[in-house]
């Protein structure tokens, strides 16, 4: 246990360190490999040999996403559906892809709940984040990175925000991490990100490491039959929350923390997912939107959903001003301890000002 928090805790704190070891070793060989083809619309990478992501753009889904993303050891930690359904996980949330970010009301367009599902009646109220280019791609030593740039654009095509993203891509024996850091910015007209439920970085996860649920409930299968049932097949389902101010469970939604962690077995392996809010970001720290089904995400900007109307965020962009959101993805083989996740924010926390 030691080696392995010791280990991942010197890896991510020190970006500045890394840099200045890889410049003066110039030999030393790409541990991380960033692989584009545009054409397949899609970027590999790949961590000493085994893959470990995709960014991928193609044409059905309404955003791009990272899909799907793995443990160190290769088990895949997102859920399927609907781009390679697996039995015994559900079909539901079609818009629940990998790991994204969009948002639920950007000027009363809804980004987040865009899908092929959705019916012809609704398509004018969504809104599809559409790749536009790869700015760099770049592998190393110590890390990879990918910037690309993206539309949000209106039903009519309008676009409302040009985004500017770049992944960081680390990793190490027992684990590996994603960084995202993306700026919005507004072009002509004003952009009010009004608070909502959904937002906004998301990540949807396997069936292992849903909570288990002894309640009744409706279960969409493969064939998009919802059944209601008294109680789900719990075998193998053990995911935990547990967020930075101790809330655990189902406890952890709609809560404010700098960091949480999802924890629990993908089989024989230990797992756990940790997601941290940049103390920078506008709303830290971000409320847990964070359910019990598998949807694991930050809502940084939905405080008078989340606050029962006591706080109000509703973010402001004018023509030509720009945000940024910076997160880190963290998957552990192991079953993380608080300080060992505090310790890792804190170093996290020191990057990207």
């Amino acid at each position: 246990m030691m080696r392995i928090s010791l280990g991942a805790g010197l890896f991510l704190l020190g970006a500045v360190l890394l840099t200045s070891f890889v410049s003066a070793n110039p030999q030393i060989h790409d541990r991380v490999s960033v692989t584009v083809n545009e054409e397949q619309r899609h970027v590999d990478i790949s961590i000493d040999g085994q893959p470990f992501t995709s960014y991928l753009w193609p044409e059905r889904l309404a955003k791009p996403v990272l899909y799907p993303l793995r443990t160190a050891k290769g088990t895949i930690i997102t859920r399927g559906y609907p781009l390679e359904p697996r039995p015994g996980e559900r079909a539901d949330h079609p818009h629940h892809v990998g790991l994204w970010l969009n948002y639920e009301s950007v000027n009363g367009i809804d980004f987040w709940n865009n899908s092929e599902a959705i019916k012809p009646q609704d398509a004018p109220k969504m809104g599809t984040i559409r790749h536009q280019s790869i700015v760099s791609a770049k592998g190393g030593a110590d890390q990879g990175e990918l910037e690309v740039e993206a539309d949000w654009r209106t039903y009519d095509k309008r676009v409302l925000l040009k985004e500017h993203t770049r992944y960081v891509f680390r990793g190490g024996p027992n684990f590996r991490s994603v960084d995202r850091i993306t700026t919005l910015r507004a072009l002509e007209e004003k952009v009010v990100f009004a608070d909502a439920k959904d937002g906004m970085l998301g990540l949807r996860v396997v069936r292992a490491l849903e909570m288990p649920s002894d309640k009744p409930e409706v279960f969409t299968d493969l064939s998009g039959r919802a059944t209601t049932v008294a109680k789900l097949d719990n075998a193998g389902v053990n995911g935990v929350y547990l967020t930075s101010e101790g809330k655990k469970g189902e406890a952890a939604w709609g809560t404010r923390g700098r960091w949480c962690n999802l924890s629990g077995k993908i089989g024989d392996e230990p797992v756990t997912i940790s997601i941290f809010d940049h103390p920078s970001n506008p709303g830290f720290p971000t409320y847990w939107h964070a359910r019990g089904y598998g949807l694991f995400a930050a809502n940084p900007l939905g405080e008078k959903v989340f606050s029962n109307g006591e706080e109000e965020l509703n973010l402001t962009l004018a023509p030509n001003q720009s945000v940024t959101f910076r997160y880190r993805i963290l998957i552990s083989s192991e079953i993380a301890r608080p300080e060992t996740t505090e310790a890792v924010y804190k170093a996290f926390g020191a990057l990207y000002h």
